[in-house]
């Protein structure tokens, strides 16, 4: 059965239905996460990486994990925290917005308060971003089959950043919002990770050498990360009220987290991620955003185009492959690239909107890189 968005806006339906903060009462289960966060900042001299990427888990993560950091006295801030966000440059502008103002307010708030913690955005290199690779190279329009973009324009930028932090302090810990909560699977990926566990809660990672993984909030539900965040007063100064708002707008029950290695799902079926993605079969949450608010009805131009990538037929393929052969399947030829001619639409069609949208949209928007 699918998810459900409930009176909170928090989803409901994937089985853990107990909350973590049943026994103790709220108050007293975050004050024993902010001090179990703290006695795991102290233990060694590793730095963090907290996977960001303005949704309702990440958020929650960073916030408790923030808390932890602000109730500890100055000399013992003495490792860095990363806040890192994948950018895979074909986002929806309206997160890619969001983001980017929560980044500069956790400069300013972490520069106020003396803290640790540093904002990145994480791009793909050139040769690796979407619209390279679907006009410059001809890939179809990733589906479920073939998905070649969530390596080159998740993994792949994480991974560098993460092996660099290696690569100086000999190990790191990766901090994540992932949740048993979220899906069956992905409660049975945890589990299988977790049996794995090294340290108290770390888990060494299944492709990155030196990196152990933490995942402070895992045994949150929905509601509980809802409840939390309307509760608690965003540290860094965003209004979480403000991001409630966001996702019922998309009636948008899942967040794309920080990818980090191929068994991570880049996206969830109603979620907020690339507007390009045609690995689903509808973008339910960039067309309820458009439904729900006529000012946003600027990014109509982007689902169309997005809509016209998904419908592509065989027609507009060549029939050899890159390496120029023929490939047979049951007798039928495989397709190949797109024609040069369907790239050269392509490339009007993305010229065309970025265009009507710098026109029409509003002013964070056309800011945007």
């Amino acid at each position: 059965m699918a998810d459900q968005v409930s009176a909170t806006g928090a989803a409901t339906g994937t089985g853990v239905t107990t909350s973590a903060f049943a026994e103790p009462g709220m108050r007293s289960a975050v004050d024993e996460l902010v001090t179990h966060i703290q006695r795991i900042y102290l233990a060694d001299d590793f730095p963090w990486v907290v996977g960001y990427s303005g949704g309702k888990d990440s958020t929650a993560t960073l916030q408790v994990v923030w808390m932890a950091l602000e109730s500890l006295d100055s000399d013992q801030r003495h490792k860095p925290v990363y806040v890192v966000t994948n950018d895979t440059l074909v986002e929806n502008p309206v997160v890619v917005h969001w983001v980017d103002r929560s980044h500069e307010l956790m400069r300013q708030s972490a520069a106020e308060h003396d803290l640790p913690i540093k904002a990145h955005r994480l791009t793909p290199v050139v040769e690796e971003t979407f619209w390279v690779n679907l006009i410059g190279r001809g890939y179809p329009a990733p589906n479920r089959r073939f998905r070649w973009c969530t390596e080159r324009m998740k993994i792949h930028p994480t991974s560098r950043f993460i092996r660099e932090v290696v690569d100086h302090a000999g190990q790191v810990i990766i901090v994540l919002g992932a949740r048993k909560a979220e899906s069956a699977a992905r409660s049975a990926r945890i589990a299988k990770f977790d049996a794995k566990a090294v340290r108290e809660n770390l888990s060494p990672h299944n492709d990155l050498p030196g990196a152990l993984v933490y995942k402070p909030i895992v045994d949150w539900t929905n509601d509980d990360v809802w409840m939390f965040l309307m509760q608690y007063p965003n540290p860094w100064g965003y209004d979480n009220k403000d991001l409630l708002t966001m996702y019922r707008s998309a009636t948008a029950d899942e967040e794309c987290p920080l990818v980090i290695d191929t068994t991570t799902p880049s996206c969830g079926n109603s979620r907020f991620g690339c507007w390009t993605c045609t690995v689903v079969e509808k973008d339910k949450s960039m067309s309820a955003m458009i439904h729900n608010d006529a000012e946003r009805e600027w990014m109509l131009p982007l689902l169309e185009i997005r809509n016209e990538l998904a419908e592509a037929g065989r027609e507009t393929r060549d029939f050899r492959r890159l390496n120029g052969r023929v490939s047979l399947f049951n007798g039928d030829t495989v397709p190949g690239p797109y024609k040069q001619d369907v790239r050269a639409h392509w490339l009007r069609r993305v010229l065309e909107v970025q265009t009507r949208v710098r026109e029409h949209g509003p002013e964070e928007v056309r800011s945007i890189d």
